[in-house]
């Protein structure tokens, strides 16, 4: 029995050799297929972020109130651009009924560089986005950007005499690029 095993070894071993065709060429390689969906590149600052102080310029409060902080009149912010094309700035923020009560309805006015995207009148409080292109010429290449906002109307808390603009959210620039980021 042993030589009839050792026989069936053999022959299934010589079984499973093969000789591949002389030469063997590797499998045709190919370049992947491009993303056709756009990158975004954010410079955008949510005032949660742990660093976000050190981007401020001036009027956002250095108090964090969960994920927002209170403005003065003109809040402004800096942020670096890599590129300048396709460039957009956005903003979240909120008009709150407490102030809003006593303000009315408020324009805002926004800003690129001390260069005014808009202006845009709110006559409701709440929650509110604003987004818009900034002109390639507004964005200096390698460099930081100012982006800040501007409240016509600021409301005085009859308790202390503070003043407080709105409440901020984020804000800064995104970029859409059409290839993968390096």
């Amino acid at each position: 029995m042993n030589r009839r095993a050792l026989i069936l070894c053999l022959a299934a071993g010589l079984g499973a050799c093969q000789n591949l065709p002389e030469p063997y060429a590797p499998p045709e390689q190919r370049q992947p297929v491009e993303d056709p969906r756009p990158y975004r590149l954010d410079r955008v600052i949510h005032m949660s972020d742990a660093d976000a102080p050190s981007r401020f310029v001036k009027d956002i409060s250095p108090v964090l109130a969960g994920s927002w902080r209170w403005t003065g009149k003109h809040p402004a912010l800096n942020v670096f651009m890599r590129a300048s094309d396709a460039v957009r700035y956005t903003i979240d923020f909120t008009l709150p009924e407490v102030t809003f009560k006593d303000t009315g309805p408020v324009t805002l006015s926004f800003y690129v560089n001390d260069h005014q995207l808009a202006s845009v009148r709110y006559t409701e409080p709440g929650n509110h986005h604003f987004e818009k292109p900034v002109p390639p010429a507004w964005i200096p290449v390698g460099r930081e950007s100012t982006v800040a906002a501007e409240i016509d109307k600021i409301w005085t808390s009859p308790a202390d005499g503070n003043t407080f603009g709105f409440i901020l959210t984020r804000i800064g620039l995104t970029q859409r690029v059409s290839g993968p980021t390096q």
